[in-house]
């Protein structure tokens, strides 16, 4: 059959030589006309990239990492503020409770509501770093900004319903649904400051970003003094007057978003998304001409401004490209590290402030007397502990991450936590029984080497150490890891440091701590340094074809 079939072929092309012979140069011209397209598009991306990533820092990168960190700022803020609503609720709504339980929100009460953010967050990172690989960076920018604006003015004004719910149940919904919205701004926000970065910055524009969470928690705590001193007259004639305190100091997270969201809304798609993921060079061009801000370029001479204007062939990321690539070891162990380290790190980073109130009472800023001054002492109090290490920490990472590199300050830190950890857990009674001062130093510089170290550097990693296709997806399942961490802590330990007595257990949670940041030092060997490499480099996607 195949040779009757070929001979008929052989006769008909010596019939008709010419339509052969023509059918042929259209098929290879059209074969040469779609190679010479993606030859060009892949030039153009070339070009793209090496401008994004060799252009002189500016107005723009400038623009990039505020927008970005105003919703850090706001997220931290946001986190932080519960705790001091809650310490006010607690003179609100049981007031007239009797003993101990007088003027305090009850301890499941106090978890659940502090704990229903960080629930939410692991649903948000999860679901944000899935869409913005799916659907685009830009896309969905702004999105998280919006439920966390509307969830936070939402929560100010919480009330109880006539049958059922309580004031603090809906907060808890409100919260939970936050959570989602903060969440999502960890994947997002990190991977469009990484994109758009050079390659010389990348690690400080990214540190930068979530050094904002430093001023978010300092911010909190100044208006708390603010609106407190305003309302001081009304609180010391009827305490109940608080019910207004601690609206307002929520209901004003909700101000710093609202500014950053038009900025969020109008950035445009990164270039490396819309090159590797849309493939529609051109755009991406004009992004990239927007980003590094070259007015002069001239658009008749650059590869970069010639490429075809034919409709891209967008490739979206499935989850069946997604097992194929991380069913290899050498990809699935960068994965396993980022998201081990992120959760060791969290574990203890929420749970060391179980001794905040050790500090704060050894500094006499536990107040005492009147709701007002307990409560201003208290706020006041955070400022000066955040100020001691949390902030140096963060901005000690950003002024150095380019030169020392993520993956050293990574090891630092985890290992300078675990000697830490060991003395402050094993030597607990003993230090705070001879020097309250040397239990302050040990406590100041833990927090200084979490932030100058792990706590910055596992958000920075998976913003860069991942492919284009599954970046925002990786670092959503590292954050979300994290998040897992910080759950066990404030949900889990949380209920354990009373056990054999007030506070019996912190110097043994401690040790536990210890633990988890000789994990974490393990996880880190399977963490990639990525300074001074770019994106493409990092993940073999220098040579990436167009088809």
């Amino acid at each position: 059959m195949s040779s009757d079939r070929s001979l008929t072929d052989h006769h008909m092309a010596a019939s008709h030589p010419s339509e052969y012979v023509v059918g042929s140069d259209e098929s290879q011209g059209k074969q040469y006309s779609h190679q010479a397209a993606a030859n060009e598009a892949h030039i153009a991306r070339r070009q793209a990239l090496d401008e994004l990533d060799n252009a002189k820092f500016g107005w723009f990168h400038v623009k990039a990492c505020m927008v970005a960190g105003v919703g850090f700022f706001t997220d931290s803020y946001d986190i932080f503020a519960i705790n001091l609503c809650s310490l006010i609720m607690g003179y609100v709504y049981y007031a007239d409770a009797e003993g101990s339980a007088k003027n305090t929100t009850p301890t499941n009460i106090d978890t659940w509501i502090k704990g229903s953010t960080q629930l939410g967050c692991i649903v948000g990172q999860l679901l944000f770093g899935y869409l913005s690989d799916r659907l685009g960076r830009k896309r969905i920018y702004g999105v998280e900004l919006m439920i966390i604006i509307v969830c936070t003015i939402g929560g100010a004004f919480a009330g109880s319903t006539a049958r059922g719910l309580s004031v603090y149940w809906i907060l808890f919904i409100w919260r939970l649904v936050l959570g989602i919205g903060i969440g999502g701004d960890y994947p997002v926000s990190a991977i469009i400051t990484s994109e758009f970065a050079t390659t010389k910055r990348r690690g400080a524009m990214v540190a930068a970003v979530f050094a904002m969470q430093g001023f978010g928690i300092v911010a909190a705590a100044i208006v708390a003094i603010v609106v407190l001193a305003c309302f001081k007259s009304a609180i010391n004639s009827d305490q109940l007057a608080l019910d207004y305190v601690w609206r307002i100091i929520m209901g004003l997270g909700a101000v710093p978003g609202l500014v950053a969201l038009y900025f969020r809304m109008t950035i445009p798609e990164t270039p490396r998304y819309t090159l590797d993921v849309e493939k529609d060079a051109h755009r991406a061009a004009r992004d990239v001409k927007a980003a590094v801000g070259n007015k002069e370029v001239d658009e008749s001479a650059a590869p970069l401004y010639q490429v075809s204007r034919q409709p891209p062939k967008s490739t979206k990321p499935t989850w069946t490209e997604f097992y194929h690539h991380f069913k290899h070891w050498r990809h699935l162990k960068v994965l396993l590290g980022t998201s081990i380290s992120w959760f060791a790190l969290d574990v203890a980073f929420y749970g060391i402030n179980l001794n905040s109130s050790v500090i704060l009472n050894a500094i006499g800023f536990v107040g005492s007397g009147s709701p007002y001054n307990k409560l201003m002492k208290n706020a006041a109090g955070n400022i000066i502990l955040n100020l001691l290490g949390t902030i140096p920490g963060y901005w000690v990472t950003v002024f150095t991450i380019d030169r020392l590199g993520r993956r050293t300050i990574q090891f630092i830190g985890f290992t300078f936590l675990l000697i830490l950890f060991c003395i402050l857990g094993f030597g607990y009674h003993k230090i705070l029984d001879k020097s309250v001062a040397g239990f302050i130093v040990l406590f100041t510089l833990a927090q200084f080497f979490q932030n100058f170290g792990p706590n910055a550097t596992t958000f920075i990693i998976p913003a860069e150490a991942f492919p284009t296709r599954f970046r925002s997806t990786c670092h959503g399942i590292s954050a979300a890891s994290g998040k897992v961490g910080a759950v066990v802590s404030s949900l889990g330990f949380f209920h354990l440091k009373d056990k054999g007595g007030p506070n019996a257990f912190i110097p043994h949670l401690i040790e536990i701590f210890a633990l988890f940041m000789l994990l974490g030092l393990v996880a880190t060997w399977w963490v990639p340094e990525t300074r001074g490499k770019s994106l493409e480099e990092l993940n073999d996607e220098e040579d990436q074809q167009y088809e």
